[in-house]
């Protein structure tokens, strides 16, 4: 199934292009990258100067760029969760 904006927080977030719109550690507003690794609580991203940088997700507002280029905001804390557990997941406003 092809990722669409409305099936992102259900879908494979690894290899996606993601951008840090807000987050109350302001290190790390604007940063950009490239997903390489999802636990529960964090992100790991790669950035364009090839450094990981662990991410908290509760933190942080996300800006992901789809493999079509479409640009999709999503809050931190509506990603928390194991990623194989948030497929389940019942989403209210999602």
């Amino acid at each position: 199934m092809p990722i669409t904006p409305k099936n992102l927080v259900r879908h494979e977030l690894i290899g996606l292009k993601v951008k840090i719109k807000e987050s109350k550690n302001l290190s790390l507003k604007n940063l950009e990258g490239r997903i390489i690794d999802e636990t529960y609580n964090t992100f790991k991203i790669e950035t364009k100067d090839k450094k990981e940088k662990i991410i908290p997700k509760k933190e942080c507002v996300f800006l992901f760029t789809l493999p079509d280029e479409t640009k999709v905001q999503v809050y931190g804390e509506i990603l928390i969760g194991r990623p194989e557990d948030r497929i389940k997941k019942k989403f209210k406003r999602w």
